[in-house]
């Protein structure tokens, strides 16, 4: 199933990398947000991989300030599917590895890694269920997986303002802004995939505008311009964008005179399978009822309430 055109993917991210270090202030901020939650954690990982690295902006932080690792990462391997983004995470002389590859047919071995690591990259997967096998099936027993991504709430000030504004203009709908997961869907496809102790969470990241037509350009700067498998081809109709962005600004122009758009983080937590860690209980071995600590009746499966007819 081809929902995402990877050659577009591709094409927008080498675009972007000439001027990158002027527009990735999203990766930036969930790339701090990501690696903090290696704070927490105790393990030591003395081999990484940074899955879709864009600009190298988890390895500076992983790295940065001066620290050996973060989270005891002795070494990163970072990848993009973009070779132009590739050559401009290239960090301390070529002393982090940087390989150009596609999330989709990862060309590590089994095993490889204590921790992969993914910022941002994940929503432009077409066969995420078959992405996360692979890094599952790449990490080694008890090997962490941390990966933050788009999720469905992600521009939904645009997205709304722009199916109105083509459906008013052009009597249909065309796909402008790509679809994304929902937290719920995340974690069943960890599940599927086989990880151990699944953890799913989201919040949001709002940026202002003072105008719409800058967040368009900011999409376009970051390599995230639409690359859906089924979009029109060429540039939008101007009475289209000429009407979403007068929607945009009577809806959601703030007090201040600002515009916001919304980024929904869906950062994901799980483990490769390993026999040290916590097992859930064999049913029947509990020794406390449940029923006991909720003060309550417990109820026989096989008995059920007889139902009340009156009106």
């Amino acid at each position: 199933m081809q929902v995402f055109n990877r050659r577009k993917v591709r094409q927008h991210r080498d675009r972007a990398a000439a001027d990158w270090r002027q527009n990735d202030f999203l990766f930036r901020a969930t790339a701090d947000r990501l690696t903090d939650r290696l704070e927490d954690i105790t393990h030591r990982f003395p081999l990484a991989l940074d899955l879709g690295c864009h600009g190298g902006e988890v390895a500076d932080v992983v790295f940065g300030r001066g620290r050996p690792g973060m989270a005891g990462i002795e070494r990163l391997i970072q990848t993009d599917l973009s070779p132009a983004l590739a050559a401009r995470a290239r960090r301390d002389g070529g002393a982090t590895p940087v390989v150009a590859a596609d999330e989709e047919f990862l060309p590590f071995a089994d095993g490889a890694f204590d921790a992969v690591l993914s910022n941002l990259s994940l929503h432009w997967v077409n066969d995420l269920p078959g992405a996360l096998l692979q890094i599952r099936r790449a990490l080694r027993p008890d090997g962490l997986f941390l990966a933050s991504m788009l999720g469905g709430e992600t521009l939904h000030e645009l997205r709304d303002c722009l199916a109105e504004a083509e459906i008013a203009a052009a009597g249909g709908l065309s796909p402008r802004v790509s679809p994304f997961a929902d937290v719920r869907d995340a974690g069943g496809l960890l599940q599927r995939a086989g990880f151990a102790l699944p953890v799913v969470d989201a919040d949001s990241l709002t940026v202002s505008y003072d105008d719409p037509l800058k967040l368009l350009r900011d999409l376009r700067a970051m390599g995230e311009s639409n690359a859906t498998a089924a979009a029109r081809g060429g540039l939008m109709r101007r009475d289209v964008l000429a009407g979403a962005l007068a929607l945009y600004e009577e809806r959601h122009r703030d007090t201040d005179g600002r515009l916001p758009a919304t980024f929904q983080i869906i950062t994901l937590t799980a483990w490769a399978p390993a026999a040290t860690q916590q097992q859930p209980l064999k049913p029947g071995s509990a020794r406390q009822r449940l029923a006991d600590a909720l003060d309550s009746e417990e109820v026989s499966l096989g008995e059920k309430a007889q139902p009340d007819r009156r009106r």
